[in-house]
C-alpha cells in the first residue's frame, strides 16, 4: 500500500507514531505543505526558523535514501493532489487541536474522502491529548493543578523507534523549493532540528537538578531552551517525559510540571478556541484600556527606562526569545503600567518568538493579565526595578541587553541608574511612574469588580 506522511507540528523522524504507522503501510511519500495562512502571519523568527527544520528534515530522509516533498498553497486541494499523484490510499499525521488546525484538517478529510483517501490521525503534539483530561464527573478541568495530577496519573505511551527500512516516494512536480527567508539583521537563532533537539536535551538533563532553582533567574543558563524544539516537533514531550522519569529532583520534578503547564494551556485553547483571541474571562473586557500609540512603540523596541523591561524586549528582537521570568515582567508592564490590553502584547510576542506557540503565548498572556484561567489576580503588579534586584541580582542580564548600561565603571547601578548617569549614557528616563501606574491600574480594576 502507498500512503502520505503529511508533516506539519512533528518535524521528526523518531518518536513520531504517525510516521510507524505511514511506514508499516509500505511505501511512503513525506510531505510538506507551505500553508500561506499559516506562513505568512508567522513572522520572521518562525519563518527563518521553521525554513532551517525544513532542511534539517530533509536532509534526515536524505541519509535514508528518501527526500522532502514541499508543495506550497492551500492543504486541502494539495494534499488531496499529492496523494493521487502517487496512488496513496492513506494520508497519515499527527493529530492537530488548534482552532485552525482542526478546522483544516475536517476540510482536508472530507475532500481526501470524496477521493477515496483515508486521513488517518495518529498520535498529537503532546503527551496527552488535549479534550483526554476530565475529572470524575467527567467535565475539564479550570484549574491547572487538578489538571496536572490528572494529566500525570493518566500517563503516557514510551517513545516510538524511528521506523527502518521504508521505501521512500517523491513528487516528479509540483513542488517547491524550501524558503530561505531573509532574516533581519541582528536576529541570531538558534539552530533548528531533531539532531540539535537531542544535543540540547541531553545538554540539559546534565543540570536538570538545579532547575528548580536556576530556572527564574535570566544571569543563568538555567533553562532548557526546548521550547523551539518542542513548537515544531523535533521531540516529543514523551521522549522528556521518559528520561525525566527515572531522574528523582526537585528540578526534575519541577521541569515535568512546566511541561505539564504546556499542555493544560492546549486543552483550555481546546476547549475554549475563541481565548485564543478574546478575554477567557469576558468580564475584563468592560475595563478601561488605553489607545496603543508611542508608549507601545516604546516598550516593543526596548526604550521605556525601565532596564529590566528594556532588556528583555532586545532579548527578543536579538534572540527571537525571552526568558521567561521576563515574559511575565514585560506583559506585566504593558497590561497594568502602559494600561494597553494584552492582545496588543500577544501579537507582538507571536511575530518574534521562535517558539511562539498560539495556545501557551496567549494563555500565559491572559494569566498576567487576570483574565485568564488559576488565581492570577488583577491586583498582582510587577514592580519593575524590584524584580530587576531580585532575579538578576548582579545586573549581569541587564548589562548584557542593554548596552548602553554594559560598563560598570559608568553604571554602577544598571537597575536603577540615576539621571546623571541615564544623561551620560544616552539611557532614556523612565516613560511613567510605576507607583502612580499601579495604583491606576487597581483604580480601573475597581470599576469593573462589580
Amino acid at each position: 500500500m502507498v500512503s502520505v506522511m503529511w508533516f506539519r507540528r512533528d518535524l521528526r523522524l523518531s518518536d513520531n507514531p504517525a510516521l510507524v504507522e505511514a511506514g508499516a503501510d509500505g511505501e511512503v511519500l513525506p510531505l510538506f505543505v507551505l500553508d500561506p495562512r499559516l506562513w505568512g502571519p508567522a513572522g520572521p523568527s518562525r519563518q527563518a526558523y521553521l525554513a532551517g527544520s525544513l532542511r534539517s528534515l530533509d536532509a534526515s530522509l536524505r541519509r535514508r535514501r528518501g527526500t522532502l516533498s514541499v508543495v506550497r498553497g492551500d492543504p486541502v486541494r494539495r494534499v488531496v493532489l499529492a496523494a493521487g499523484a502517487v496512488g496513496a490510499e492513506r494520508v497519515h499525521v499527527s493529530a492537530d487541536f488548534g482552532p485552525y488546525g482542526r478546522e483544516r484538517d475536517e476540510a482536508v478529510e472530507q475532500a481526501l474522502a470524496d477521493a477515496g483517501i483515508e486521513l488517518v490521525r495518529t498520535g498529537s503534539p503532546y503527551a496527552v491529548d488535549p479534550g483526554r483530561v476530565r475529572n470524575g464527573s467527567g467535565a475539564p478541568y479550570k484549574v491547572f493543578t487538578p489538571f496536572s495530577r490528572a494529566w500525570n496519573d493518566m500517563g503516557w505511551d514510551a517513545p516510538a523507534d524511528a521506523p527502518t527500512g521504508v521505501s521512500w516516494l517523491r513528487l516528479d512536480e509540483g513542488t517547491t523549493e524550501i524558503p530561505e527567508p531573509r532574516v533581519p539583521a541582528g536576529l541570531d537563532l538558534p539552530e533548528p532540528g531533531e539532531a540539535s533537539a537531542q544535543r540540547q536535551w541531553a545538554e540539559f538533563l546534565d543540570r536538570v537538578d538545579d532547575y528548580d532553582t536556576d530556572r527564574d533567574r535570566p544571569d543563568r543558563d538555567g533553562t532548557s531552551r526546548m521550547s523551539v524544539h518542542l513548537k515544531y516537533g523535533e521531540v516529543h514531550p514523551r521522549t522528556l517525559l521518559a528520561d525525566l522519569g527515572a531522574k528523582r529532583s526537585r528540578g526534575a520534578q519541577t521541569y515535568r510540571t512546566e511541561l505539564a503547564w504546556r499542555e493544560f494551556y492546549a486543552d483550555v485553547l481546546y476547549r475554549r478556541p475563541d481565548s485564543a483571541r478574546d478575554y477567557y474571562k469576558p468580564e475584563f473586557s468592560r475595563m478601561d484600556y488605553d489607545r496603543p500609540g508611542d508608549q507601545l512603540t516604546a516598550w516593543q523596541e526596548g526604550r521605556t527606562g525601565f532596564p529590566v523591561v528594556d532588556a528583555g524586549m532586545r532579548q527578543l528582537r536579538a534572540t527571537g526569545w525571552m526568558h521567561n521570568r521576563l515574559r511575565m515582567i514585560v506583559a506585566s508592564f504593558l497590561v497594568k503600567d502602559l494600561h494597553v490590553e494584552w492582545q496588543h502584547g500577544a501579537r507582538h510576542f507571536l511575530h518574534w518568538l521562535v517558539d511562539g506557540d498560539l495556545a501557551s503565548n496567549n494563555h500565559g498572556w491572559q494569566w498576567t493579565a487576570g483574565s485568564g484561567t488559576d488565581a492570577s489576580p488583577f491586583f498582582r503588579v510587577f514592580n519593575p526595578t524590584t524584580q530587576g534586584r531580585r532575579f538578576d541580582p548582579d545586573g549581569a542580564y541587564v548589562r548584557r541587553w542593554v548596552s548602553e548600561l554594559a560598563d560598570p565603571d559608568q553604571v554602577p547601578d544598571p537597575h536603577e541608574p540615576d539621571a546623571d548617569t541615564r544623561d551620560l549614557v544616552g539611557y532614556p528616563a523612565p516613560m511613567l511612574d510605576h507607583k502612580e501606574e499601579r495604583q491606576e491600574a487597581l483604580d480601573r480594576y475597581e470599576r469593573i469588580k462589580g
